[in-house]
């Protein structure tokens, strides 16, 4: 048996790179080969995070998570964005800085649950209909609702996608995401983009600035035609209501009135699940 790794896709007679990169590992020291130059350019840490290369960076952070879903053969994902900060029920409220926080965030823990339980039905279903390919869930991979997404799918024994990023506060991935199917992404944009690349529907429960940024990224792509139009379901509608105003932008003209129909309101896990379900016409 030879041991030269073998193109997936075929026969390739070249040595692979990486074979040749723990050759390099093996080379005779010299002045020459300590030199940084001399480093192949693939495995250059200090040449890949140059300034110069950051259109490289952005094509595999693009490719990396690509490459692993089709490896795992996912084909579609329920997306489930919601707040870092709000907790299980009965767990602290980390995240308050005073008093009226504290009971605003306890007094919304029992998305954590809805989240939870709506993650629970989609990856059962996902099982059972797929053997876990379609409709898996996929969050943010952090605390608060993101891990209750994660959580769900376990709770049932299925597969499911964490999409964390590099923060300033270290922000790990929650315990509950498929370890095979966590990855870290420096670039926003290439983030939200995986988000959306496979998204059968969204499930969006209340949160701040980043849920909201990646609920109207969506809506934007779908208004104008730049994606296929899925589910969006915003749970907690009096949650919503408080916080934005769309209505205003149709009477306003900045939107058009059937624009409002992109989004639907829920308030359990079952109603959510339920108006996806009836959207894509299965039972």
């Amino acid at each position: 048996m030879s041991d030269v790794p073998r193109n997936p896709h075929g026969w390739d007679p070249f040595p692979s790179s990486r074979r040749d990169k723990e050759d390099s590992a093996k080379r005779r020291e010299t002045p020459q080969t300590r030199s940084p130059t001399y480093a192949l350019a693939y495995d250059d840490p200090e040449f890949l995070t140059r300034e110069e290369t950051r259109g490289v960076r952005l094509q595999l952070e693009l490719m990396k998570p690509e490459l692993a879903f089709i490896d795992a053969g996912i084909q579609s994902t329920v997306v489930l964005f919601g707040g870092a900060r709000i907790p299980e029920p009965g767990k602290d409220a980390w995240a308050a800085r005073n008093e009226t926080q504290k009971k605003n965030l306890e007094a919304n823990s029992h998305f954590y649950e809805e989240a939870r339980r709506f993650a629970r039905l989609a990856s059962q279903h996902s099982a059972d209909t797929s053997g876990g390919k379609e409709f898996v869930i996929v969050t943010g991979g952090g605390p608060g609702v993101m891990e209750a997404g994660n959580r769900g799918a376990a709770d049932v024994g299925a597969v499911s996608i964490a999409l964390n990023i590099t923060l300033p506060h270290e922000q790990m991935p929650n315990r509950y995401a498929t370890p095979e199917l966590s990855f870290n992404f420096h670039y926003f944009a290439i983030r939200k983009m995986h988000f959306l690349l496979r998204a059968k529907a969204m499930a969006i429960f209340p949160g701040g600035f980043g849920t909201m940024d990646e609920l109207f990224e969506a809506l934007t792509l779908i208004q104008t035609r730049r994606m296929q139009r899925i589910p969006v379901v915003l749970f907690g509608e009096a949650f919503w209501r408080r916080v934005l105003n769309l209505e205003v932008l149709a009477e306003e003209g900045t939107i058009a009135p059937a624009d409002l129909d992109l989004i639907t309101f829920a308030e359990t896990a079952e109603d959510g699940w339920d108006k996806i379900r009836r959207f894509y016409g299965f039972a």
